[in-house]
């Protein structure tokens, strides 16, 4: 299995001639009103136009892209989601545009419950609980192929579902956390908490270390940072790495947009 890091919390995994992407966003512009235009790349997958399975953490446009997803995916790709968010248009409009795109894709898609498991060509994928910093509903990833395992989870906050995804999906390999800490002001979401929207390096190493990650692979951070509608904590890898060092078996693995991970 090879896992090549894409923008922000983009990445593609390929294993024996087959390919998935997690969280694929090649365009921000649906949320540059409020939070700026990227401070970095957002590169395609290499397997554009023949990706087996797409999955998405939850429907935020800085995680979920239509376009993307329907340019990347094959014509029988299969796309894994959360399920839709109920309620009144002020509680449902973070996740309105991305809805929209997916309903037009002509893909085979299914709206995932936690520990539900989907499979496309050699990958399985375990929809694991995650909580999202606005109350939107969001799930991690637990993808399988070649005996190898690795977690994504997207942006959700520290929570207590780690101990029973490792008791029922087993060590991870691999564990891509989140780590820049967010502070957040958006209009939809009034007053703004002053509690991180997203875990920060010390509890991402931590949730690696009660999953039994051999390695932590830092996402979510740099790419956007537009106080004061959105402000990433200061010094993220270092911390990560401070916080790793002191965890016995958990190596913290830094990559570089498009640089990849070969398990």
């Amino acid at each position: 299995m090879k896992i090549r890091r894409l923008g922000w919390a983009g990445i593609e995994i390929e294993h024996d001639g087959a390919s998935a992407v997690i969280d694929l966003v090649e365009d921000l512009s649906s949320m540059e009103a409020f939070v700026g235009p990227p401070r970095g790349p957002l590169p395609p997958p290499r397997s554009t136009g023949g990706v087996s399975l797409a999955l998405v953490t939850h429907l935020h446009g800085d995680h979920a892209d239509p376009a993307a997803l329907g340019r990347s995916l094959a014509p029988d790709g299969l796309l894994g989601r959360p399920r839709s968010a109920e309620g009144e248009p002020l509680e449902t409009a973070a996740l309105a545009w991305a809805e929209r795109g997916l309903a037009e894709l002509d893909r085979e898609t299914v709206e995932a419950q936690p520990w539900q498991t989907i499979e496309a060509g050699p990958f399985s994928a375990t929809a694991v609980p995650a909580v999202d910093g606005f109350g939107d509903p969001q799930v991690s990833w637990v993808l399988e192929a070649g005996g190898r395992r690795v977690l994504h989870a997207g942006d959700t906050l520290f929570h207590g579902s780690w101990w029973l995804t490792r008791m029922r999906c087993g060590p991870i390999d691999a564990a891509f956390l989140p780590v820049n800490g967010p502070i957040v002001s958006l209009p939809h979401r009034q007053p703004p908490s002053a509690i991180e929207a997203a875990m920060n390096p010390e509890q991402a190493v931590l949730a690696a270390s009660i999953l039994g990650a051999e390695r932590i692979v830092p996402i979510h951070y740099d790419t956007i940072h537009q106080p004061p509608a959105y402000a990433q904590t200061g010094d993220v890898l270092p911390r990560v790495e401070a916080a790793a060092a002191g965890v016995e078996g958990l190596a913290a693995v830094p990559l570089a947009v498009g640089q990849t991970l070969d398990l």
